[in-house]
């Protein structure tokens, strides 16, 4: 795949990045934390990306091992419920090798395909559709953004079983995207007011719907809604989020790769937060090696 921005601040940080990921590929959320599942995956899909085929096995080897017989993933090592990081594991398992962990990956399906988050009939003053059926964050509860984000991206390449679930999570997604562009946790519009756009979430939906045929206005504005994000003060996690979005829609230009470079050599001098650095080398790799064709119509 050509580069669209592979400027060397960019690609050296990542060289940098993924040897530290690589010494230690199974990670937590902060310096001295319980090891979990989150971090560990992203870990996996940036080395696997890297090459790094040995320590990405490692990662993915310990998420399997984190599988439970009803084929979900929990939290952390010892906390095997909620179940939501089993999106992230299947992800990280079809990115390190697909053969390999091609019944593990098949567990997951199955048990998400088996959740099914709690629905109410849509009320209009809520602005989001509530009826239809996503993916929460603890069982029996609301549908919220980012879980079916994750969900979606990881049924990708489940095969036809699938296929009903992830046009209703491409919905909800779009659905919950902010008339004005952006995103919240999960709501829009509440007694007739806007809510305020966050940019994790944000990023988070863009980043799903990448390669999707979305044609609704609402994604376009939430790729502007994020080039303005990522110029201002926010969070590492949002800042690779929102790099994470945007590259994914070939939008993350040379200010972007920049910011996403300084902010990747800091966190892997502090090498404060696995979590933090695996999401900061996926955005960095995602922008060094972004499509140059557009992979979206936005009409």
């Amino acid at each position: 795949m050509r580069t669209a921005v592979a400027d060397p601040p960019l690609t050296e940080a990542i060289a940098r990045a993924i040897n530290r990921l690589a010494a230690a590929p199974i990670g937590a959320y902060h310096a001295g934390g319980e090891a979990a599942s989150e971090p560990t995956a992203w870990g996996a899909l940036a080395l696997a990306r890297a090459g790094c085929s040995d320590s990405a096995a490692a990662a993915a080897d310990w998420l399997a091992e984190r599988q439970g017989g009803d084929g979900s993933v929990g939290v952390t090592a010892s906390q095997a419920g909620p179940g939501w990081p089993t999106a992230l594991a299947m992800l990280a398992w079809r990115g390190v090798d697909p053969t390999r962990y091609a019944t593990c990956y098949a567990s997951g399906v199955a048990w998400a395909l088996a959740q099914r988050a709690r629905t109410t009939r849509h009320n209009p003053r809520l602005g989001h559709d509530s009826s239809l059926v996503g993916w929460s964050w603890a069982p029996a509860t609301h549908t919220w953004l980012e879980p079916t984000a994750f969900f979606f991206a990881a049924l990708r390449e489940s095969g036809p079983e699938s296929q009903a679930r992830r046009d209703d999570a491409e919905r909800i997604l779009i659905d919950r995207l902010l008339p004005s562009g952006g995103a919240n946790y999960g709501n829009t519009v509440v007694l007739g007011q806007e809510l305020l756009p966050h940019t994790q979430s944000s990023g988070v939906a863009a980043w799903a719907l990448a390669g999707e045929r979305v044609t609704d206005e609402r994604l376009a504005k939430t790729l502007t809604y994020l080039q303005g994000a990522v110029q201002k003060p926010t969070g590492l996690a949002s800042l690779a989020w929102a790099a994470r979005g945007l590259a994914g829609h070939r939008a993350a230009g040379e200010e972007v790769a920049l910011r996403v470079a300084s902010a990747l050599s800091k966190a892997e001098a502090a090498a404060e937060s696995h979590h933090k650095l695996a999401l900061l080398t996926l955005a960095a790799q995602e922008i060094a090696y972004q499509p140059i064709e557009p992979i979206v119509s936005h009409r």
